[in-house]
């Protein structure tokens, strides 16, 4: 599947710097990781994409990550990227990793931003699709009514305004219910061959997402794997700390 994107062309004369890849996570689209494409395109081309059954990218009845990774590869393939500098966040990041096992040699270097190559037993998004189904159940078209129809669900008003941002005219801008139906491969994982080149792991000081013990996991998966920890932050670490995760992808991308 080619996914709808936005490739944006760098802004420098350099035509030596690889492109960036950028993937969002669950429940996102292409602009939820704009304030790092804002600043990398100053130095690399960036191509954001929409992953299958989010934003404006087709939708299927299956969610698997070498799904996704295929879908990356088929729009890698498509703009004529040969080779990219990859990031991703949360389910995005899963779907970055699981790229270096369907084509190693398209990934230069990896960057996951607070998520971690394993199977994560939690279910943490029950409330917000009981949510997302109540504002649908409801018929609701106008998006200040979804948000109070949400409020009685979902706690953390963030998190509302965040998966309002893909309440368009009555509709989600995700597919609810196959990502319901194949939420256990969304937070499931398959072990991938060692890839043995560079791989930063972004971790937020405040989640959970990335363990102490899932070290053994991460290092026999990208045994040249090292992390950052940006301290204060939670989960969505590059929204909460933007300049401190670019700092850091930045020296991991420039390093030879």
């Amino acid at each position: 599947m080619k996914l709808h994107y936005r490739l944006q062309q760098s802004e420098s004369s350099d035509t030596s710097a690889l492109p960036v890849l950028l993937i969002h996570g669950l429940f996102g689209t292409l602009d939820n990781l704009g304030v790092l494409a804002r600043d990398l395109r100053q130095q690399h081309s960036v191509l954001q994409v929409d992953l299958r059954n989010h934003g404006l990218s087709d939708r299927a009845d299956v969610m698997t990550y070498r799904a996704m990774a295929e879908d990356l590869l088929d729009t890698l393939d498509d703009v004529g990227i040969d080779k990219a500098l990859v990031i991703g966040h949360s389910m995005g990041a899963k779907a970055a990793m699981a790229l270096t096992a369907v084509a190693p040699d398209r990934v230069e270097k990896l960057v996951a931003i607070d998520m971690a190559p394993v199977d994560y037993a939690t279910r943490r998004h029950d409330e917000i699709f009981a949510a997302l189904n109540a504002v649908s159940a409801a018929g609701i078209k106008d998006r200040t009514a979804a948000a109070q129809c949400m409020q009685a669900i979902i706690k953390e008003d963030g998190v509302a305004q965040f998966l309002l941002k893909s309440f368009q005219q009555g509709e989600w801008r995700f597919n609810v219910a196959v990502l319901l139906k194949e939420y256990a491969n969304i937070i499931g994982w398959a072990e991938v061959p060692a890839w043995p080149h560079p791989a930063l792991f972004i971790r937020g000081g405040l989640s959970n997402y990335i363990q102490d013990s899932y070290r053994d996991a991460i290092m026999r998966q990208f045994p040249q794997a090292r992390a950052h920890v940006v301290a204060g932050s939670g989960h969505w670490v590059h929204a909460e700390k933007p300049e401190a995760v670019l700092r850091a992808i930045h020296r991991f991308i420039d390093e030879q």
